[in-house]
């Protein structure tokens, strides 16, 4: 590799436009004596041209014959600009929104989406912006389209629906890198809405149902096995004592005469019925010997 090659990454703030430590040279400072005895002789009708109002939220990039005049840009109140010399750019420092319009991305699995979102941005450093970027704003609205496809298509689909906040934050880190010397620091990220193909979506509803239907039935299984396992305990306890039996037994009629009045119910233990069934069977006359 060539030792006078310059690495590709971020530039040198020396290089940077803006930030140059060159001065106005003789001729310079000549013609501003001759823009500043100018504004004299044409005094007052000049004071109305070289006077600018700067709002609060608002800073002047001022151009002195080409030049940056200084590295902080002046505001807000009252500036004076000279006559013929003098050229200034006003830049708005209030927070911007950036609304991303839906982008066709290919997902890491190979699924097609629509995304769309919007970015909140604000200028910090107005010569920044204004001598080292031709268009700050539109810059700045491409390199969130490009940057939003570059993320979204080294996901998969479900990690695009589940985190939206952790693509949101890398996006945001991304672009405040790289427009830092544009003299821009990005708020906030946020992704609006993603659109998934409508096939896609009935695919994943019959998806979401079918394992619903599933975890119900799962758990309608364990609540028999619980309830089982209940009625398992409560049979043992009743056997060990028949006074309990009893008292169950009346309080199953007390339920039953409050909800339905004209019905009783008189269980019969299966002891009983068994026995009935054993004296019926042997009383049964023997079958005829048809030899």
């Amino acid at each position: 590799m060539d030792p006078g090659a310059r690495s590709p990454e971020k530039p040198d703030k020396e290089n940077l436009v803006g930030i140059s430590s060159k001065r106005l040279g003789v001729c310079g400072w000549l013609l501003v004596l001759l823009s500043a005895l100018l504004m004299v002789i044409t005094f007052p009708l000049s004071i109305w041209m070289c006077l600018k109002v700067i709002k609060e939220y608002e800073r002047a990039v001022v151009f002195r014959l080409g030049r940056i005049q200084a590295d902080k840009a002046r505001g807000p109140g009252l500036i004076l600009i000279l006559p013929c010399i003098d050229v200034f750019v006003k830049v708005d420092l209030r927070t911007i929104t950036c609304n991303i319009p839906p982008q066709e991305i290919l997902t890491r699995d190979s699924v097609t989406t629509q995304v769309d979102g919007v970015v909140y941005y604000r200028i910090y450093s107005a010569v920044s912006a204004v001598a080292n970027v031709h268009d700050v704003h539109q810059a700045t609205f491409l390199l969130a389209q490009t940057t939003l496809r570059n993320v979204l298509g080294t996901q998969t689909l479900s990690q695009i629906l589940a985190g939206r906040e952790e693509i949101a934050h890398s996006i945001q880190t991304l672009l405040d890198d790289a427009t830092e010397l544009w003299g821009i620091r990005v708020a906030r990220v946020e992704i609006k809405d993603v659109r998934i193909p409508v096939q896609l979506q009935r695919s994943m509803a019959a998806e979401a149902e079918a394992t619903r239907e599933a975890r119900a039935k799962v758990l309608a299984a364990e609540g028999e096995m619980n309830a089982s396992k209940a009625l398992k305990s409560a049979s043992m306890v009743l056997t060990e004592s028949p006074v309990a039996l009893q008292l169950r037994y009346l309080q199953t009629l007390t339920t039953v005469a409050t909800e339905k009045n004209s019905t009783i119910v008189f269980p019969l233990p299966m002891n009983i019925l068994e026995g009935m069934g054993s004296i019926s069977w042997d009383r049964q006359p023997p079958a005829p010997n048809r030899a």
